[in-house]
């Protein structure tokens, strides 16, 4: 499938965020938090819509809202109930965070978080009954607008909210949306975690350059291009990976001497990464209980 059309997808998100039915609450403004408010103030959305509470935001951000007249309060009292509040805390505080934060949920607000192990569940034992809930897992490459995120609403989840949660979200990359909540695990396993295996290639691929008696230096710029290259042209491209693996791989040329070693079986890169999200599927469910 062709990657959506970014210009289009801009200015769709855009004019959703222009639209936003109310006050959004963003509680945390670090790297994710950050990252995703400064798509919303690319994109449109009214920067005297917005309330950060964040105690000490780090310096790029509180430059970032001092230049959009946003104030970070350590505790935000709206004056009524947001469309949105944005959980973006680390998953370790959530806990003494969020209680305080559940009251300015009114009827008609969601509450949309990006905070790793915090289940739907834990969310809604602090709101009151009938409250929407979407839990979300992004990842870091939202830091350069080129996030994946995938989305589980509760219940009470109206289209009308799926569709600001989409937009928002959409502010830093794409967006998946599953129904049920346990493929959260599998989405933090295979997305969540991936741009670590992704930086482990390129670091595996230099390694192997050097130990084959390349310079560090130019092995390394090699592995960053190469990876960094080779993701932007999957990004930009109709054809499947299988496919684009298959355009570099001449009949018995060096790649195919190289997929000979990685596409073995059992050992080869695919067993090693079936067992990787495996076990970082299990440590999500462990750590959501």
């Amino acid at each position: 499938m062709a990657a959506t059309d970014p210009t289009a997808s801009h200015k769709q998100t855009a004019s959703q965020l222009r639209n936003v039915p109310g006050p959004l609450l963003l509680v945390g403004a670090g790297n994710m938090g950050g990252a995703l408010l400064e798509g919303w103030l690319s994109r449109g959305l009214p920067a005297e819509n917005i309330l950060v509470q964040d105690p000490t935001p780090p310096p790029r951000l509180a430059a970032l809202l001092s230049a959009h007249g946003i104030r970070a309060e350590h505790q935000c009292h709206p004056v009524s109930p947001p469309a949105v509040i944005v959980m973006a805390v680390k998953p370790q505080i959530m806990d003494s965070v969020f209680p305080s934060v559940a009251t300015f949920a009114g009827p008609e607000t969601v509450v949309l978080s990006v905070a790793a192990g915090k289940t739907i569940a834990s969310f809604e034992k602090s709101l009151r009954p009938g409250r929407a809930v979407v839990r979300s897992i992004p990842n870091t490459p939202a830091q350069v607008a080129r996030g994946i995120t995938v989305c589980c609403p509760n219940a009470n989840v109206s289209p009308a909210q799926r569709t600001l949660c989409q937009g928002l979200l959409e502010a830093v990359g794409a967006v998946a949306w599953v129904a049920d909540e346990a493929l959260i695990d599998v989405a933090t396993a295979v997305s969540g975690s991936g741009p670590a295996y992704v930086f482990l290639l390129a670091e595996t691929l230099a390694e192997a350059g050097i130990a084959a008696g390349l310079p560090p230096e130019t092995a390394r710029m090699l592995a960053r291009w190469t990876v960094a290259g080779g993701g932007e042209l999957l990004f930009r491209s109709d054809l499947a990976a299988s496919e684009l693996r298959q355009n570099v791989t001449s009949p018995n040329g060096t790649t195919f001497a190289a997929l000979q070693i990685l596409m073995s079986q059992p050992g080869g890169l695919q067993d090693l990464m079936t067992r990787a999200v495996a076990a970082a599927s299990r440590r999500s469910r462990e750590l959501a209980q």
